[in-house]
């Protein structure tokens, strides 16, 4: 499904990755553990499209991402994205904060998404109404809405205490198993046992 090849990137002459290679299966859930600045952030960002790497490429669903001409619509059509910070508009209830991943999006899949995180009864209530295991647990529906491919988190846990960090990686772990890809980062090495392989990355290298 992905695949990376022989990648490296540097920010001016900072090296904060060199010479990965990588296979990445439909279904796998895959976590990428090590200390901040360690280099795992730029190995997901590049993953996910979001950051070209210096040197080297990915194949992505069988494309080389270089030579994807509307990245935007590949992303929104196949990639769901989690972040530490949940970022959620203040001023927009839950359920527009969802709505702005698909305007068109049908309320029985919000309802259906909402009602498997237990946060179907805030939909009407505005970020800073609801508690932050709650705002990150809406940041995942908002993930989930176009029933993407694949499924990158960027320390999605960094801000949750431990009980909300574990239904949230139980909930990544049920995904995976139905059928969805996950890449996640974390310098918790205990939550990255849900995942099915672990990578560790290490001064850059994996």
């Amino acid at each position: 499904m992905i695949t990376a090849v022989n990648i490296s990137h540097h920010y001016q002459n900072d090296i904060a990755l060199r010479g990965t290679t990588l296979h990445i299966t439909k279904g796998e859930f895959v976590a990428i553990v090590g200390e901040s600045g360690s280099g795992k952030s730029t190995l997901l960002s590049i993953l996910s499209t979001l950051l070209t790497p210096t040197d080297g490429g990915v194949i992505f669903l069988g494309q080389r991402v270089r030579k994807i001409k509307d990245i935007d619509s590949f992303r929104k059509e196949n990639i769901g994205f989690i972040f530490q910070f949940h970022y959620l508009i203040d001023y927009l209830t839950v359920k527009e904060n969802l709505k702005i991943a698909n305007e068109q999006v049908e309320e029985t899949r919000i309802l259906a998404l909402t009602k498997r995180l237990g946060i179907e009864k805030l939909l009407h209530k505005y970020p800073n109404e609801i508690s932050g295991g709650e705002r990150q647990r809406v940041a995942i529906v908002r993930a989930l809405i176009n029933n993407p491919k694949v499924i990158f988190a960027d320390e999605p846990t960094g801000n949750l205490d431990s009980k909300n960090s574990l239904i949230v990686f139980e909930l990544l772990q049920q995904l995976s198993e139905e059928g969805t890809t996950i890449i996640v980062t974390t310098h918790n090495k205990k939550l990255a046992q849900f995942a099915d392989t672990i990578y560790e990355v290490k001064d850059g290298q994996l």
